[in-house]
Order: structure tokens, then C-alpha cells, then sequence
């Protein structure tokens, strides 16, 4: 019976018995690929997995499945759109709450709403423009008729931008939010990822220039993805392995998201200077090992001890701070990979120039809406340039 779990015997060709399970049938075209579906719920051994599929391989027709294959198939049956199909695989893959959250609104369909309400438009601007160019001698036709939709463009053009605006959140959530630890050999960097790490995951060692490679660890803070990034230290050196490790520390210090500047405190005394820029934050390690008062630091700057674990709660507080400042915690659906954000920003730079080509004949500026409206289309892997007339049709009694 269609969707309805039935107690089963797995067995082989021989009827050698493999296991018991469950097995369920979805007829097309309400299951996940939109095809006729069998499913097996066995124990999950690996022992029985690899009977029952080595049973099912021996029957004529039956293949493993491809990687992908089924959400695939359901891409490609109309089950999902491409937005979805990568909402999906980030869903797998989510370590953090705020990941797990995007990822279900993206395979959901929040974005492939978005993007389709918008293509709608887009696909209603142009349905004006061909009918006013092909039809204009039909008295069906009120001239003029295209001038009805450049508002409503100029507006999509508006919301696109503003929607561009929300990709570095989305970035963020999916990627991580990169921290970089920075400053001179033994300044406390590879102590203070393991500390807030709470394992052994770097070296740590008296002898300067330890760490001479990026280490990175992947942390939950809050709900998001942080990822802490280990450098070399940076110093005077003629080694050209260090020299080497020192320009991946500045390379890593310049696309990280916040930069954190370590400064051992030990044996300091009084103030500790410092200009930063606005991503970056002094920290001040080892505030155990100073004898007396602890020095000043700017309003910014802290104070920790990774033996102690004095200040790390702070620290990590500033951290969910300035994820928070990002406005990743949004509720409106966000691009969250790059080429999301190349196609909207192509449709957006021709969408923009079809509004504001007044000078341009009808025919250029309904050029540049059908170059807007396929790289939107892109993004869900739906372009369809028999929606137009079915428009235009509906619209209007042409040829009736």
C-alpha cells in the first residue's frame, strides 16, 4: 500500500535471509524524486547495509546510485530548484544552530520564492514592452502600455540591492566567521587556540617561530560557525620558511572578519599603545604571569590568561558581539554563495540600464529586461521563455 510502512523480510536471491525491516512505497509523482520510490529501513550495520545492497545490485536493472543522484532527479523533475538543492546540501553539512537555520528556510523554498516573485515581475515588464512592440497596431492594445511597468522595474532594481546588501550575513552563516590570531613569536596565539578550543591542537613551545603554517579550528559560538585561525608570528627573519609562514599570516590577517592583536603581557607594566583598525582588537596574554597591576589597555582591548582562563568568556562575548553587529541573525532570506550573488548583481546592472535607457529603443530596453530576467532565472535553474506569451496572451484579446 502507497506510504504506508510494512514489517518485511530482506532476502537474497536464494532467499537466504538478510534482515527485517521496513519497507514503504511513494508513487510518482508525490515522493522526494517525483518518480516511483521503494524504501528500505533496515538496521543500520554495516554489515546488513552491504548484504541487502549487494542483494539488490544483483537484480537486473538496479545500480547504486550516483553521488547526488536523487536530489538530482528531483531537480530535474521539478521537486526542487537549484536554490533548494543547495539549501539542501548545506542542511547536511550545518554544525551550528544559525547553519542549520538557513540552510531549512534555502531548502524550503525561501529563496526560489523570492526569486520567483521577482522573475514574475520582471517577466510582466517584458510582456508589455513585446505586446506594445508587436501588437501596437491591434485595438486591443492601449499605447503607452510599457510606460505602466518602468516604476515597478526601477523598484525590483531597489529590492535587488538591497537583497545584495544581506550576502556578506549569509557568507558568513554558511562559511563561518573567520578570527584571526596575530602578533610576535610567543605572544600567547597557539595557547589561546587551544584554550578557547578546549584540546591540544596546536604546538605550544617556548621556542619562537612554532607555528609556521594557518591552523584552523571550527568553533560554535552562540549558535554560529567561528572559525579560529592559528598564524606564524610576525618578526624580523631571513628563514624562508618563516618568511613564507609570515606572508600567510598577513594574507590570513587581511580577509579575516575580525582580527585579534596578542601582546604578551609578561613582565609588561603600565600602558600598552595602540592604533587598530576597526576589525581588529588588542588582547593582552598572560595576565597571569604580571607581577602587580595589570597595564592599561585601550577601551577595546582584554585581558586574558589561557592557563587561568581568565577573560575567555569575554572574549568570546566581543566575538558573538561583532557576529551580531553583521545582522546574520536576520529572518529574510539571504544569497549565501557567490554565484548567487555575480547573477543578481548582473541582473540588477540590467535591469538598471533598461529603466534608466530612455533614449533607447523599446527594442534595446526589452533586450536588457530578457538578460535580466535569464540571469535571475540562473539562480533557480528555471528560465523559461514560454512564460512571455502566456502573459502577453492572458493580458490581452490579441487574436481572438
Amino acid at each position: 500500500m502507497a506510504r504506508h510502512a510494512a514489517l518485511a523480510d530482506m532476502k537474497d536471491g536464494a532467499g537466504q535471509l538478510l534482515d527485517q525491516g521496513l519497507a514503504l512505497y511513494f508513487p510518482e509523482p508525490h515522493s522526494f524524486t517525483g518518480e516511483d520510490v521503494g524504501e528500505l529501513q533496515i538496521h543500520g550495520s554495516r554489515a546488513s547495509v552491504m548484504a541487502v545492497l549487494a542483494a539488490l545490485s544483483s537484480l537486473p536493472g538496479f545500480r547504486p546510485a550516483e553521488a547526488g543522484e536523487f536530489t538530482r532527479r528531483a531537480f530535474e523533475n521539478g521537486r526542487m530548484d537549484l536554490t533548494a538543492v543547495e539549501g539542501l546540501a548545506d542542511l547536511i553539512r550545518a554544525e551550528t544552530e544559525h547553519q542549520r537555520r538557513q540552510a531549512l528556510g534555502q531548502a524550503g523554498g525561501r529563496l526560489k520564492q523570492l526569486y520567483e516573485g521577482w522573475a514574475r515581475r520582471l517577466t510582466y515588464g517584458r510582456a508589455m514592452i513585446e505586446a506594445e512592440i508587436d501588437f501596437s497596431d491591434e485595438e486591443d492594445i492601449p499605447g503607452s502600455v510599457a510606460d505602466r511597468i518602468w516604476p515597478d522595474l526601477e523598484a525590483l532594481a531597489g529590492e535587488i540591492a538591497a537583497h545584495l546588501k544581506g550576502a556578506r550575513a549569509g557568507e558568513i552563516v554558511r562559511n563561518g566567521f573567520r578570527v584571526a590570531l596575530v602578533g610576535a613569536p610567543n605572544a600567547g596565539k597557539s595557547s589561546l587556540l587551544n584554550a578557547l578550543a578546549d584540546r591540544d591542537v596546536a604546538i605550544v613551545s617556548d621556542i619562537p617561530g612554532t607555528t609556521r603554517d594557518v591552523i584552523e579550528v571550527r568553533l560554535d559560538v552562540g549558535g554560529h560557525l567561528v572559525l579560529l585561525m592559528d598564524t606564524a608570528g610576525i618578526h624580523d627573519s631571513d628563514n624562508p620558511v618563516e618568511l613564507e609562514g609570515i606572508r600567510r599570516t598577513m594574507t590570513t590577517a587581511e580577509t579575516a572578519d575580525l582580527v585579534l592583536e596578542l601582546r604578551s603581557l609578561e613582565g609588561a607594566g603600565g600602558a600598552v599603545d595602540a592604533v587598530l583598525a576597526p576589525n581588529r582588537i588588542l588582547v593582552g596574554t598572560k595576565s597571569d604571569l604580571v607581577e602587580g597591576s595589570l597595564p592599561d589597555l585601550p577601551a577595546s582591548g582584554l585581558l586574558v590568561s589561557s592557563k587561568t582562563g581568565d577573560g575567555l568568556d569575554d572574549l568570546l562575548a566581543v566575538i558573538s558581539s561583532r557576529i551580531s553587529e553583521m545582522d546574520v541573525a536576520r529572518n529574510d532570506p539571504l544569497p549565501t554563495r557567490d554565484r548567487h550573488v555575480l547573477l543578481l548583481e548582473e541582473c540588477r546592472m540590467d535591469l538598471m540600464a533598461a529603466v534608466l535607457g530612455t533614449g533607447d529603443p523599446l527594442e534595446i530596453r526589452s533586450e536588457r529586461l530578457r538578460m535580466a530576467a535569464t540571469a535571475l532565472g540562473r539562480i533557480t535553474g528555471s528560465v523559461d521563455v514560454e512564460e512571455l506569451l502566456g502573459v502577453i496572451f492572458s493580458e490581452f484579446c490579441v487574436g481572438k
